[in-house]
């Protein structure tokens, strides 16, 4: 196995000088660094991480915790979009990812236990219950962490838009001249309570009186929920002319409603959905949706995360809020049209 005193000696230079140079030490001049870079990638030069981790007191490795009751955190395009951008971004500041769980050969820990068996440096959790006696141990512990949309006091939050997100869509509908708007909400979470509030308080902004039945719940990605509820909306004796669902995904039930009912988008019936996930943009009518930054969301919080590692006494603790986009897609009717 090559080692630094292998480059060293091809280099003519001292093995301080080798280890300054590989960690990025500026006080060795830049061709210099340059040439012992080269060097040693050309010998095949890889650092021992366990020696690596005696002399900085860092693995180098960040856990994240995804997992939801449904199972779906890593194949959820939402999630799973942030956190390719997380694993990007932390490997560029040469930091691996482990998955934290709850098992370790069939042995049973929670996981801030993992977390310390592990060794990891920090931690980012996401798509997970917050109030889980298990997420409010490593709340409380000094491990240094990153949620994603979700606020602890005491925390660094990265958090999408969502309220800013839902008034966006919500006032476009309402231009695009309707009033009877019904909206499918997710289940109770931190980012619903988010988007519903400012679901109804944008609607009172605008004078309309949204009739409870015009409201409904349905779990994130329940394509099964939300065609059940949808054709209900429809067979209201008021019905509404416009469907908002919790996510694009599940609106994917609201189509095959819509569709199984002979009925068509946006004709007879608009619909909107939330995340601007790749599926949105290839349905046909194009989905109105709002566009969730999932790369800006990733790579803010390998960065805080990261941040909060190495440079903890001057890392601010504050909620990043990460704007959405609109994409109004072809999926909601122009009523002003029909006046």
């Amino acid at each position: 196995m090559v080692s630094m005193k292998d480059i060293a000696k091809r280099c003519g230079v001292s093995i301080a000088t080798v280890s300054k140079s590989l960690n990025g030490y500026s006080d060795i001049g830049a061709e210099k660094r340059e040439e012992i870079k080269k060097a040693a990638e050309e010998m095949g030069y890889f650092p021992n991480s366990s020696a690596r981790a005696l002399k900085t007191k860092r693995t180098y490795n960040l856990g994240v915790l995804f997992a939801d009751k449904a199972r779906s955190g890593l194949t959820h395009d939402y999630f799973g979009s942030i956190l390719e951008s997380f694993k990007v971004a932390a490997e560029a500041k040469g930091y691996d990812i482990t998955f934290t769980n709850c098992n370790l050969s069939n042995r049973r820990m929670s996981y801030y236990e993992h977390c310390r068996y592990r060794g990891v440096d920090g931690l980012v959790i996401a798509c997970i219950d917050f109030d889980t006696p298990e997420v409010q141990e490593l709340i409380r512990s000094s491990l240094p962490l990153v949620t994603i949309d979700h606020v602890f006091d005491g925390r660094i939050a990265v958090v999408s838009d969502n309220v800013g997100g839902m008034k966006e869509l919500v006032s476009y509908v309402y231009r695009m001249g309707h009033r009877k708007i019904a909206y499918i909400h997710g289940m109770d979470s931190s980012v619903t309570r988010g988007r519903l509030s400012s679901f109804h308080r944008t609607m009172g902004e605008y004078g309309i009186d949204t009739p409870d039945e015009y409201v409904r719940e349905a779990a994130y990605r329940d394509t099964g929920m939300t065609e059940i509820i949808t054709k209900e909306l429809l067979t209201l004796d008021n019905p509404p002319t416009c469907i908002l669902y919790p996510d694009d995904f599940s609106a994917l039930g609201g189509i095959n409603a819509i569709r199984s009912m002979g009925m068509k988008i946006p004709d007879d019936i608009s619909i909107a959905g939330y995340d601007g996930i790749t599926i949105s943009r290839v349905l046909e009518p194009k989905l109105t949706t709002i566009h969730q930054d999932t790369q800006s969301i990733g790579r803010k919080a390998a960065r805080e995360l990261i941040n909060l590692i190495e440079e903890p006494k001057i890392t601010l603790i504050e909620k990043i809020v990460v704007e959405g986009e609109l994409l109004t897609g072809n999926s909601v009717k122009n009523l002003n049209n029909d006046e």
